[in-house]
């Protein structure tokens, strides 16, 4: 059947800012370049360690946005990053739980793509607007 994934960004508020479709076997690092492109610039992008790779944190640099990023347990020699910038990763996971709130977007009701998408984006609007 037909399965997919969303990817997102929120601002420091919370609220969302970009939102991508993928396939449902895709991992966060093959959508990363995407997001931080579509999202324009920003000074700190904060996220958890599926998005902690080489090319990532390359691309981070040379858009001048710090990377506050934990590094994965199979790196020999960690990253250190802002664990108190970190904390804010919470407004992260609120936001995919109020996304997950709207019963169409948790059970992937929709068989397109596009409509799926279309209702995410209906739910982020609506989410955008509460806070």
């Amino acid at each position: 059947g037909w399965t997919s994934k969303l990817h997102g960004l929120v601002d420091a508020a919370g609220r969302p800012r970009v939102l991508l479709l993928s396939a449902g076997n895709t991992n966060d690092i093959a959508m990363a370049r995407a997001l931080v492109e579509a999202g324009g610039a920003a000074r700190r992008l904060i996220a958890d360690r599926g998005y902690d790779a080489n090319h990532f944190r390359a691309l981070l640099a040379a858009r001048g946005t710090e990377a506050v990023i934990p590094s994965t347990t199979s790196r020999r020699a960690p990253i250190p990053h802002d664990a108190e910038a970190y904390k804010a990763r919470n407004l992260v996971e609120r936001f995919w739980c109020r996304l997950k709130d709207w019963r169409r977007i948790a059970t992937r009701y929709d068989k397109l793509g596009r409509n799926f998408l279309a209702a995410a984006h209906i739910a982020a609007a609506f989410i955008y607007w509460l806070n």
